[in-house]
């Protein structure tokens, strides 16, 4: 759906833009010179003056004319906005708790990872890429009209594995290094047993530090490794990925709970939307049985989640 927006969003843009430049160019000069003959005309034929009502009315746009005008800077600057700078997102699921909940609406930062035309979406200015542990918002390979939002845990040419609900990383490695990084276990410490929002039972919280940098996870005890169905490589253990050239591998912080890179593969660079900085709102959907309201609206706002940088 987004990507049917931003291409509304261009048309109009182009439409009014259009209305706008030949209106400041053409239509108003053109109405000014009708008034001034008009005016011109009556002092000739010695009636009697038009009024400053009459003027302004031979020099006021047509009103669609006058829409397409007021609305052009707006649309515009929301299109800058949204294509190049920041654009709003709604996390619609659980798989990035407690990081991301279902309800909270994030502000993704597009500018991070290159500049994209909004429409066809090539890379037109180089800025930056992935690092480990950004959160990052991209088009389900898949399903690309489908945006999904998970953690970079592997860049182009590292090894991953998730065993035993333990994540193992090794490094590409880079021309700088005297010697090529091994596997390193990611530590996870124990926080304690989860008891925020859509906590199930067996559900523990813990601190995740990877690569220097910490964020919360989420392990179920009670749910088995779904090793079977994970992505198959050629060359690679059942539970071990090796990451392509210009390609991710992405996984949520809900790790029973996330369909991730675990079970479809790795994300193309092209795909990445943007990252994922704040968020802006939080609204808690749950309802009991008995709620005479729909299940769509919010029950309440999160208030102490607004303004939470990601």
């Amino acid at each position: 759906m987004a990507v049917y927006f931003s291409i509304i969003l261009v048309i109009i843009t182009v439409l009014t833009g259009i209305v706008w430049f030949t209106d400041k160019f053409y239509l108003a000069p053109q109405r000014k010179l009708k008034a001034s003959a008009a005016q011109l005309s009556a002092k000739e034929s010695c009636a009697a003056e038009l009024t400053p009502q009459a003027l302004a009315t031979l020099t006021e746009p047509s009103p669609l004319v006058d829409t397409a005008v007021q609305i052009f800077p707006v649309i515009a600057f929301v299109l800058i906005l949204r294509s190049f700078l920041y654009e709003p997102f709604q996390i619609p699921s659980g798989s990035m708790m407690p990081t991301l909940l279902d309800g909270d609406f994030i502000l993704v930062n597009k500018f991070n990872y290159g500049l994209k035309d909004p429409v066809l979406r090539h890379k037109f200015i180089e800025n930056g890429l992935p690092e480990h542990g950004d959160v990052v918002v991209f088009k389900y390979p898949q399903d690309p009209k489908v945006d999904f939002i998970k953690r970079v845990i592997g860049l182009p040419g590292d090894r991953i594995i998730y065993r035993n609900k333990s994540l193992y990383i090794k490094r590409a490695c880079q021309e700088s290094d005297t010697k090529c990084p091994d596997f390193e276990q990611i530590q996870q410490n124990l926080v304690g047993k989860y008891v925020g929002p859509d906590a199930e039972l067996g559900m523990n919280e813990f601190e995740s530090k990877m690569l220097n940098k910490s964020h919360q996870v989420l392990n179920d005890r009670q749910t088995l490794p779904r090793v079977a169905h994970y992505f198959p490589q050629a060359g690679t253990a059942a539970d071990e990925f090796l990451v392509p050239a210009k390609h991710y591998f992405v996984m949520g912080d809900n790790r029973d709970n996330s369909l991730d890179g675990r079970f479809w593969g790795f994300v193309p660079e092209q795909n990445l939307v943007g990252e994922a900085v704040a968020i802006w709102m939080s609204f808690d959907f749950d309802r009991s049985e008995d709620s005479i309201l729909p299940q769509w609206l919010p029950s309440g706002v999160r208030f102490d989640r607004i303004g939470e940088i990601i």
